[in-house]
This record gives C-alpha cells, structure tokens and sequence, in this order.
C-alpha cells in the first residue's frame, strides 16, 4: 500500500489552504459531505501539487467545510483550470445554499503539547 500525505497544519511548511464553506439545507449535508469525499477520491486527490481534503459537517446539519491543503498556488490554480475538477465544484454547488472559498496562509498553531 502507498503512502500518501496527510494535512499537518505548520505555519513554516509553505502549503497553500483552502477553507470552502458550504451552507446547506440539513436534509441536504449528509450527501454534499458524501460526494466531497467520493469527488476527493476518484478526481481531486490525483491532480498535482494535492496534498489532503479534510471534510467536516457542522452539529447543526447546515454547514459542510472542506479544508484542503494544495502544495503551492500555482497546483491550486491548476485544479481550477482542470474540467473535471470544475464539473464536481459544480456539482458540489448545486447542493448548497452558498459556497464561500477562500485561500489561507498558516501565520500560526498552538497546541497542549
């Protein structure tokens, strides 16, 4: 079996982070977290410069947030242009009620340790 990298949050590691916000119906969160993760699989995580996904669904069954860890801007840039990536943020979108992504820098991590 192949290993593959995991998120490691580092303020000095240099990988670009994107935060997608999804605000969906509740009825809605199950299959919009089932579909980030099967699009992660079979598209996203083969592109160059991918690093990780990580899904999250908010307690309250409105929310979905996907934190995904690319190498550089330039490889995010690139699964934007790439037209099988753009059919699956299409297909994500048409689940919510709005999508907010956004690129992040690490300036910082604390931890109990």
């Amino acid at each position: 079996m192949t290993a593959h990298p995991t998120s490691t949050i580092d303020a000095d590691s240099g990988v670009v982070t994107l935060i997608n916000l999804y605000e969906v119906e509740p009825e809605k969160q199950a299959e919009l977290a089932r579909l980030l993760a099967e699009g992660t699989e079979k598209g996203m995580r083969h592109l160059p410069g991918f690093i990780s996904v990580n899904i999250h669904r908010s307690f309250d069954g409105k929310r979905v947030a996907n934190y995904a860890q690319w190498a550089s801007k330039a490889d995010f840039d690139n699964m934007l242009k790439n037209p099988e990536a753009q059919a699956q943020m299409k297909q994500f979108a048409a689940l919510a009620k709005s999508v907010s992504p956004a690129l992040y820098q690490v300036t910082s991590v604390h931890s109990q340790a």
